[in-house]
């Protein structure tokens, strides 16, 4: 009995030694998959900080002199040389021998003709002044005849700031400086020191905060166009207010982006600053719109009335990017999504060097995209089952057949592009102007940013130079009536001089 008991003690104990080495083996693979998953972190971080990167220009501004090698050196005497435009104002200097006496038999030479050459001549930050003289009139017969002579003065143009001594042109600048090419106020107040106008920087951020009041009404129009178009895409990107009503300085707000689709004619590009990310942000600036809407995967653009949200493969394939640089294991599934979405775009751009129509870019993805499409829904079926959980490649598996639908929809409608990068290049120039502003002072800064970026975004898309156009607003809008058409001043119908200024 006791030899019994003895062995059957044994059993016991070796049946707990087996679960304990079961538990330290299940204990170890959960161990390796952290591992795994924290060197994944930390080969991508290590892409990201050390590894190749998307911009095709060097970024910075310290080494762009030193950047081209003396090898690389353009030459500038080549036959077909650029011509330089024809609108830029000429100033001629014409060269002549000091003895025009002829080396061989020692007669005047007389001139048989020229060579021409052209150079570009910059003068920054040209400063003059405007000085405005309204002549005053009064009748000499009345001045004989009369008890009283009125003295008549002759108006000028309403100007865009009322007693201010910024004009249109002033306007233009300091707006297009700031919201076209970042440059910060600070900046443009150590520029303008230069050119002999000491001014302030709270005076440049007045004038900003007004020139946005001024062309308001223009953007709320360019609104009402917007939502009235068949397709729309959208995006958003945080901005930091200091001084906002019940916020802290360190809370973040954010600025929205709409824009046309990308084969619109007459696109429009709006930014809407709002101090949160809520789906009813949204629905405010979009209310009466109705169609198709091209967005990322944030889920405050789903379930909205009257709204289809339409995937970005952009968006997607990055998710495979990462997998592919942060995790050697997974590298050939990686590249296996990543072929199929390359096919994709193989299509798309197709499509662009083509320039086909609306009716042709459904033809064709119907008959090439589609099959690639169900080809690729199925192995990411297939392949789902086999991944480890919380890997890069699993969550971009993950995130596909989570947005699936949404993916695939681009090509159920010829107007859809199959991403929302045309979204993302028109944010850009916020994202790197906020690098070098960081934050807006106040919530009446940041509308009137949205604003000028609105117009100068809308100015880049219909390809006109965004001065001329804010010089034209300037000049223009203070002289209309509040309820007056503002269609003639729409981008696609303005006929700038582009000589003046």
């Amino acid at each position: 009995m006791t030899k019994e008991l003895s062995i059957t003690e044994l059993h016991q104990q070796l049946a707990a030694l087996q679960a304990q080495v079961d538990s330290l083996k299940n204990d170890k693979v959960d161990m390796q998959r952290q591992i795994d998953l924290l060197i994944s972190k930390l080969n991508l971080s290590n892409s990201k900080r050390f590894g190749k990167q998307s911009e095709k220009a060097p970024r910075g501004t310290f080494n762009e002199a030193e950047h081209i090698k003396s090898e690389t050196e353009p030459k500038h005497h080549k036959k077909g040389k650029q011509s330089l435009p024809s609108h830029l104002e000429r100033e001629e200097v014409e060269h002549k021998l000091e003895d025009t006496s002829c080396a061989c038999c020692g007669h005047q030479m007389h001139i048989c003709g020229s060579e021409t050459s052209e150079q570009i001549k910059i003068i920054p930050a040209k400063i003059s002044v405007i000085k405005h003289q309204q002549l005053k009139y009064v009748c000499r017969e009345c001045e004989h005849t009369q008890v009283t002579n009125k003295v008549v003065t002759a108006s000028k143009p309403k100007q865009p700031i009322p007693r201010s001594i910024a004009s249109a042109e002033t306007l233009a600048a300091v707006v297009t400086a700031k919201y076209c090419d970042a440059l910060p106020l600070y900046r443009q107040v150590e520029i303008f020191k230069r050119g002999g106008l000491d001014i302030s920087r709270a005076t440049l951020a007045n004038w900003c905060i007004k020139s946005g009041a001024i062309l308001k009404p223009l953007v709320e129009a360019m609104q009402q166009i917007l939502v009235e178009q068949h397709s729309l895409c959208a995006d958003e990107t945080r901005v930091q207010v200091l001084d906002e009503p019940d916020k802290l300085a360190t809370s973040q707000s954010y600025m929205w982006v709409y824009r046309s689709n990308e084969v619109s004619e007459q696109p429009v590009v709006i930014y809407d600053y709002q101090p949160g990310r809520s789906r009813q942000n949204l629905k405010n600036f979009l209310q009466g719109f109705e169609g198709y809407l091209q967005c990322d995967g944030y889920s405050v653009y789903d379930n909205v009335d009257g709204i289809l949200a339409v995937g970005c493969w952009a968006h997607t394939r990055r998710k495979y990017d990462e997998a592919l640089r942060a995790e050697k294991k997974s590298k050939g599934r990686a590249h296996k999504a990543i072929s199929f979405i390359s096919k994709l775009y193989q299509i798309e751009n197709k499509i662009k060097s083509k320039k086909l129509s609306v009716a042709e870019r459904y033809q064709l993805r119907q008959e090439k995209s589609k099959p690639i499409l169900d080809v690729f829904k199925q192995w990411l079926d297939e392949t789902k089952e086999k991944l480890t959980a919380k890997s890069y490649i699993a969550t971009a598996i993950n995130y596909t057949l989570n947005q699936w639908e949404k993916l695939i929809r681009y090509i159920d409608d010829g107007e859809l592009g199959i991403d929302n990068n045309i979204t993302e290049r028109d944010i850009r120039p916020f994202t790197t102007g906020r690098k070098n502003w960081m934050f807006s002072q106040s919530v009446k800064g940041a509308e009137a940013s949205a604003t000028l970026y609105s117009i100068v975004m809308t100015c880049r898309a219909n390809d006109i130079n965004p001065y001329f156009y804010f010089q034209h607003l300037f000049k223009t809008l203070p002289n209309m009536d509040e309820q007056s058409d503002l269609t003639a001043l729409m981008p696609w119908n303005v006929q700038l001089d582009y000589t003046s200024g």
